[in-house]
């Protein structure tokens, strides 16, 4: 059986939302996974007759092949972490596929972008980072760029978000978060690259829905993204800054503390582990308490000039926990912009090939629409973005 989609990291955070979003919209899905047992929950849980499981250990080039020949699907969806996602990308190449994921470090975003003359020679379009941030940042950007400006000297962009019930959950891949408040960020500034360590470089935000919270720089592909599209446009300055409500950050604080974060193996009862390992799977399926509920608002600030005179735009996505939806909380806005992204490649509403980043690359008055009708709400200025 050939199906529309196949998902990597199917029974992950990420893949979970996008595997339900798309079963639910009535496509057959493939779900590809080194847990086959939990892809398998999921599948039944939203599939019916629509899915398939198949082991998949993305560690394995001839596995990540056998799987996209198996699935029959001519789009990908790599939900898996990002250590995989240039893997993915030869493995598409090389079946001739169509794939996205939902972001790499900016190094990996480097090598996937350098591959855009080989997917656009063989007629395919890949597209990283296809979530929230990087994702809707990026089509916001674009869209307020292409509206507003003639040149740009500045973008700011983020993520803040906060909860009703003071308790920690995991807010998104742990992996990558710890890598977020670890690594040098780099900034762009005054047109220079320089490195900037997360917590040591704090100031506090106000942001609508959410208040006052405390926020950092950290590494995140869009400082590479933003500058690469938007260098002609005298782009200057790049910051990409993350808030965390106080109770989770503090506990992702306490995990890199005790050296949960780690990546160098350890032997643990005669086991070789990455304590980062253990700590993924002690917290994979930590539930949301009863109740629980989530508000996310993804940022974008520009200046630049407008015929001649100097112009700010706010772009903002505001995201709250949906009914129905409670045990995904915020991450809704990272699996469903996936979704969307890979339901226009197969419907031929992205028809661009290459590889690239979000923005010029996604129509966003079709993204935008389908955000609204899954109450995610576009602001421009705090109103309503209705293109």
């Amino acid at each position: 059986m050939s199906h529309d989609f196949l998902v990597l990291g199917a029974s992950g955070m990420q893949g979970r939302i996008v595997c339900r979003d798309l079963l639910e919209a009535d496509y057959s899905v493939c779900l590809a996974d080194l847990h086959p047992e939990q892809a398998d929950a999921v599948g039944q849980r939203y599939g019916g007759s629509r899915y398939r499981v198949l082991e998949t250990d993305l560690r394995d080039h001839n596995q990540i092949v056998a799987a996209i020949y198996g699935s029959g699907a001519d789009v990908v969806i790599n939900c898996a972490e990002g250590d995989w996602n240039l893997l993915v990308y030869k493995a598409c190449l090389e079946v001739g596929v169509h794939c996205i994921d939902l972001g790499s470090d900016i190094p990996m975003t480097k090598d996937q972008l350098a591959l855009s003359e080989k997917f656009r020679q063989a007629r395919l379009t890949a597209i990283t980072g296809c979530g929230s941030t990087p994702g809707i940042n990026n089509i916001m950007l674009y869209y307020a760029v292409t509206n507003e400006f003639d040149t740009v000297d500045t973008v700011e962009a983020g993520f803040a978000w906060d909860s009703n019930i003071k308790k920690f959950v995991v807010p998104f891949s742990i992996e990558s978060i710890i890598e977020e408040f670890t690594e040098p960020a780099p900034v762009l500034y005054g047109g220079m690259w320089e490195e900037r360590t997360p917590l040591q470089h704090t100031t506090v935000r106000t942001y609508r829905d959410i208040g006052k919270q405390m926020s950092f720089p950290v590494r995140h592909p869009e400082t590479y993204t933003f500058y690469r599209y938007y260098q002609k446009r005298g782009l200057q300055n790049v910051l990409f800054y993350a808030g965390f409500p106080d109770h989770s950050r503090l506990a992702i604080e306490n995990y890199i503390e005790s050296g949960l974060g780690d990546k160098v193996p350890r032997k643990i009862n005669g086991i070789q582990m990455r304590p980062i390992d253990f700590l993924v799977t002690i917290l994979r399926d930590l539930p949301y308490p009863d109740g629980y509920t989530e508000i996310e608002n993804l940022w974008v600030e520009i200046s630049g000039l407008r015929h001649g005179k100097p112009k700010q735009v706010l772009m903002e996505c505001l995201v709250s926990t949906l009914p129905t939806w409670e045990d995904a909380g915020c991450n809704i806005d990272t699996g469903i912009p996936a979704s969307i992204i890979a339901q226009m490649i197969k419907n031929n509403e992205i028809t661009t090939r290459g590889s690239f980043a979000p923005g010029p690359v996604v129509p966003y008055d079709f993204f935008f629409d389908k955000l609204r009708q899954r109450q995610m709400r576009i602001y421009k200025n705090g109103v309503p973005v209705t293109a």
